[in-house]
């Protein structure tokens, strides 16, 4: 790993996000910069898991999955437990995204269902109406 490192600002503008939101990961336990007086310099892996969180976020990862994929983090055996795990929590991801479609689909055989009847019902005062009339 290269030794550059970071400012808040460095990583909020490079990665589009808030300082605000990064100091919340670093609240979390998620991101941990040295401190240089009241300054906070952030290494290379703070960079990547703030990516990583950005990533997670993005397909509906909790932080706290975010979290155990962070600390399975390690260049130095080519991430392969780290990637195992991702590639399990996609598989589950996706399996919880399959029922939300399916659950969706029949919500929407429902509403269908109830905008019927009440299309029918509609019509039927309305007839009522007329004959009344």
């Amino acid at each position: 790993m290269s030794s550059q490192t970071y400012s808040i600002s460095d990583l909020a503008r490079e990665l589009d996000i808030t300082t605000r939101a990064i100091r919340f990961y670093e609240e979390q336990g998620l991101l941990r910069p040295e401190r240089r007086g009241q300054e906070r310099v952030y290494s290379p892996r703070d960079k990547v898991s703030l990516k990583l969180i950005l990533r997670g976020k993005r397909i509906g990862f909790s932080l706290a999955e975010c979290r155990e994929l962070i600390e399975l983090y390690d260049p130095t055996s080519g991430n392969q437990k780290q990637l195992h795990s991702m590639l399990a929590k996609i598989a589950e991801r996706r399996e919880q995204l399959e029922q939300q479609l399916l659950d969706i689909e029949q919500m929407k055989l429902e509403l269908d269902t109830a905008e019927e009847r009440c299309i029918q019902a509609l019509e039927q005062t309305i007839k009522s109406e007329e004959i009344v009339q």
